[in-house]
């Protein structure tokens, strides 16, 4: 950038110098869009393009949306704040605003669909995907995209698909908004001259004490503990149910669940069944896998704490997805519930110990049984 896009060959492709910039056989194209737009046309009947012809218009429409209300009010607040353009907090305030209006109608829309246009990935997920991920990435918090929890789950479901991965990588969420540029001008250095000597000055012990507590509160402080370790002793061992479970590959019913109950403290732990709340949206099987591929990645921080096991039950979509979790503390821990946004999308009950049909439905969810509850699994994935 400044130099190649700025010379005469370059200019004559985009008159105006910036990238990208795509060769074809038949002549330059400029911006992004227009770029995708006509990569996506070069295969006939691209399931990218939908359908019909009001895929087509849909497809178009949330293309334009992308780029009009999130991608330009994205940038209205983040460049500023990245030292590209004055910071002026109106108008920040008012992007800030528009931006919110855009996402709100977004996850309205996404409430009841996976997609933006019909049941698979079409070029206006592509662009909105990309769009959104560089303001995950900078300046979107968790704090700000939990308002919207089925975008949250839309990105998170489609950054986490393959074609998608293999382009994005890794997308670690913005956890601060980056901090307006300082505005205060570098002075001219003075030359320095040499200062009188100073007599040594008697210090004071309460000068002494004052430095002292100083250098106190500058100290390092230890990190606080998680809460959890702070409960009592259980005489449940997580990590031996864990290598028990693991290690069972006949009689699991006689080895495993027996071997779960005789060591299970309701006192320190507590069963948990959660059920999807949107399964009319689980029409398509490889997205419903991975949607819950990565609820398990996100429950990562809860891995010294918890054991679940996840069902994707049914033979075809709709799918159910169902679960049950093992979790330290006689509640769902306040910590997985503050950063693992999947757990909203959940219906969660506490499992009740003395009912035999609720015991006997956990011992089922351990084991995969199938079929489950009258239907066949797709699949069953295990936290631990």
């Amino acid at each position: 950038m400044g130099v190649s896009n700025k010379t005469p060959e370059f200019l004559k492709m985009n008159p105006i110098g910036k990238v990208p910039v795509l060769e074809t056989p038949d002549g330059p194209i400029f911006e992004s869009n227009a770029i995708a737009r006509y990569v996506a046309r070069l295969k006939p009947d691209n399931p990218l393009y939908g359908s019909t012809l009001i895929d087509y218009g849909h497809i178009e429409q949330w293309i334009d949306f992308s780029a009009t209300e999130v991608d330009a009010n994205l940038a209205r607040w983040l460049y500023p704040r990245l030292g590209f353009g004055p910071h002026l907090p109106p108008a920040e305030e008012a992007a800030i605003a528009a931006l919110k209006r855009a996402l709100e109608a977004l996850n309205t829309h996404l409430a009841s669909s996976t997609y933006l246009v019909g049941h698979g990935v079409t070029l206006a997920d592509i662009v909105m995907i990309c769009n959104l991920s560089v303001g995950f990435k900078l300046i979107m918090t968790k704090n700000f995209t939990s308002q919207f929890p089925h975008v949250e789950r839309y990105f998170w479901t489609l950054v986490n698909q393959p074609n998608f991965k293999k382009v994005l990588g890794d997308i670690k969420q913005a956890e601060s908004i980056p901090p307006v540029p300082s505005k205060k001008p570098t002075q001219p250095k003075e030359s320095v001259k040499p200062k009188p000597k100073e007599e040594p000055k008697e210090v004071k012990k309460d000068e002494v004490k004052v430095k002292v507590a100083v250098e106190e509160e500058d100290a390092p402080k230890p990190k606080a503990k998680n809460p959890l370790d702070l409960l009592p002793p259980s005489k449940m061992i997580l990590d031996d149910w864990k290598r028990l479970y693991s290690n069972t590959k006949t009689n699991f019913r006689e080895v495993a669940i027996k071997g779960f109950w005789d060591m299970y403290d309701p006192e320190g732990y507590s069963l948990w069944f959660c059920d999807y709340k949107y399964n009319e949206e689980n029409t398509v099987s490889f997205v419903t896998l991975n949607k819950v591929s990565g609820f398990l990645q996100r429950m990562d921080l809860a891995r010294k704490y918890a054991f679940g096991k996840m069902l994707i039950i049914g033979s075809e979509g709709p799918y159910k997805v169902k679960g049950l979790w093992l979790f330290r503390g006689t509640e769902i821990p306040q910590f997985i519930l503050d950063e693992c946004y999947d757990t909203e999308l959940y219906e969660w009950t506490k499992v009740d110990i003395t009912d035999e049909a609720q015991k006997e439905r956990v011992n089922q969810l351990i084991e995969d049984a199938e079929p489950f509850e009258g239907e066949p699994l797709l699949d069953a994935k295990c936290f631990k």
